[in-house]
């Protein structure tokens, strides 16, 4: 008998092992400290579909706000004459760059108001400032005190009362940006002078922040920016992104951008940026950002802008392709209507009986024809000036093209 039922026992595993095995589960990749491993994870999913971000410069260069958000180099470091005459013409002698931080006081700061007009936008990620390369922390960092909005001016965690605003009060993605280097750091200042062979500061300054920041506020994008010129073996990039891409409590959505040392932008990390107002013309086979700013000349406020200095609308909604994966649909963007009614695409490939082409607010579909050896030419419609659906661009939704 007892012989019996472990036959039917042996049967019925072997019967299950099938079902077992697919409901076994794969374990996720594990990243290596090198960039070959580090720049084989695919992005997350929700980059795809985040177009549009804001990317906030806010710090205490805000207070002077003049000239750009490098206010302390341009005035202290290059002695630049319309920084130094802006000093001598508005401040005591003696004042010091320091002395701004107990005037960034952030007192009409409300997160919630932020977060609101930050979701009426329609953008779909933030990333603020968490430490320019002022050294200034947003947040209470106990390796910058003294020098953070905690212990100096606001006296409030910034990017606390924005993350939990965003989160809670919006479907945007909430991210960081932060600056490897400090200008006037000593400790960076001796590494520098040891071209870098001394790693005081990123072991204890960088590196120790970056950890924190992640644990603290779980960032979905991680922005670095300010190599100082040191590779990022100095930086320990690599094994800081294999930790995040591993470890972290971001491993799983975290998005990361290309600036983690001298040489490894444009080649290695995340999302490319290539360079500040990065737009390359076409299409790339990497994933990549066009950081751009609304003022040409700086990132953040300046109190001497004049309405030229800002981008037009038509210069800002510059995008060339988008997409829509779920409905099979590519949107092409552009900005000067032909004078000959027909639109040269040079990129998606059509195919006869199934690609369709619309004019969003036009709603009747529009002819097409293949061009060689690739791309299509869209017959516009004849529309007057008051029936166009928009003053500064158009565009087209092409469904079922490749």
């Amino acid at each position: 008998m007892l012989t019996r039922m472990r036959l039917a026992l042996l049967l019925l595993l072997l019967q299950l092992l099938p079902l077992l095995s697919k409901c076994r589960t794969t374990s996720p990749p594990r990243y290596d400290p090198t960039w070959e491993s580090l720049d084989s994870r695919p992005l997350p999913f929700w980059f795809d579909q985040a177009k549009f971000g804001i990317f906030i410069h806010w710090g205490v260069f805000s207070v002077p706000s003049f000239g750009s958000e490098w206010f302390w180099w341009y005035w202290q470091k290059e002695k630049r004459p319309k920084f130094v005459d802006f000093m001598n013409n508005n401040y005591p002698p003696g004042f010091r760059y320091e002395d701004f931080g107990v005037q960034f006081t952030a007192k009409y700061f409300n997160a919630n108001h932020w977060a609101d007009i930050l979701q009426a936008s329609g953008a779909k990620y933030v990333v603020l400032t968490s430490k320019h390369h002022e050294g200034f922390t947003l947040w209470g960092s106990k390796y910058s005190w003294n020098w953070n909005a905690v212990d100096e001016g606001p006296k409030r965690d910034v990017i606390k009362e924005l993350e939990v605003a965003v989160r809670n009060n919006t479907a945007l993605r909430f991210g960081l940006y932060y600056s490897l280097f400090e200008w006037f750091h000593p400790l960076f200042l001796e590494d520098e002078a040891s071209v870098f062979e001394k790693r005081y500061f990123p072991t204890s300054k960088t590196l120790p922040e970056l950890y924190e920041l992640v644990n603290k506020y779980q960032p979905d994008v991680l922005w670095a920016d300010g190599d100082g010129g040191a590779p990022d073996q100095y930086w320990n990039s690599t094994g800081f992104l294999a930790w995040l891409y591993n470890e972290s409590p971001v491993r799983n959505m975290v998005v990361t951008n290309d600036r983690w040392g001298a040489g490894s932008i444009c080649q290695h990390g995340g999302y490319y940026t290539c360079s500040d107002r990065y737009n390359p013309g076409h299409l790339l086979p990497h994933k990549w950002e066009n950081c751009m700013t609304i003022d040409k000349f700086s990132w953040g406020y300046r109190r001497e802008a004049g309405i030229g200095d800002y981008l037009t609308i038509e210069e800002l909604v510059k995008v060339q392709y988008t997409t829509k994966p779920e409905k099979k649909i590519v949107y092409a963007i552009f900005l000067k209507w032909p004078i000959s009614g027909k639109l040269f695409l040079g990129q998606p490939v059509g195919s006869l009986g199934e690609t369709e082409v619309e004019l969003l607010g036009h709603g009747q579909p529009l002819t097409w024809a293949s061009s060689k050896p690739n791309g299509i030419t869209v017959e516009l419609p004849h529309l007057s000036f008051h029936q166009m659906p928009c003053r500064w661009g158009w565009t087209l939704a092409l469904t079922n093209v490749t």
